[in-house]
């Protein structure tokens, strides 16, 4: 058996696939949990205590790859604040305005949909 993480539509889902015998039978594939996507919402809905008035937004869906800047660091407008994963790709998401970081919402490999605020600056 193999153990697979498979994402539809933003939503990951972990899968056992079993190996068929010899005679060709096609694998078969089993959901063991529910979406992972749904914790990483309120978490961006919410900012933490302290947070900044100005927004850092995933521009797609994907998962956080890693963390740039940390909470107090200084940012220049276009500066990467975090780098976002998707379809294979690292994609910097960048500071919209000049600021000091505020908070960091989200955490490595938490998967986000588009338009979530992954951090805010002040």
């Amino acid at each position: 058996m193999k153990n697979y993480t498979i994402t539809v539509n933003g939503n990951v889902y972990e899968v056992t696939v079993e190996e068929g015998a010899s005679t060709g039978a096609a694998p078969v594939a089993a959901p063991k949990a529910a979406p992972k996507a749904a914790p990483a919402a309120p978490k961006a809905a919410a900012p933490a205590a302290g947070a900044g008035s100005i927004k850092v937004e995933a521009g797609a869906a994907g998962k956080i790859f890693k963390i740039e800047k940390q909470v107090g660091a200084q940012v220049k407008k276009g500066d990467a604040v975090v780098i976002l994963e998707a379809m294979k790709m690292e994609i910097p998401v960048v500071a919209p305005a000049d600021g000091t970081v505020a908070s960091i919402d989200v955490n490595v490999g938490d998967m986000v949909e588009a338009g979530a605020c992954l951090a805010t600056l002040k």
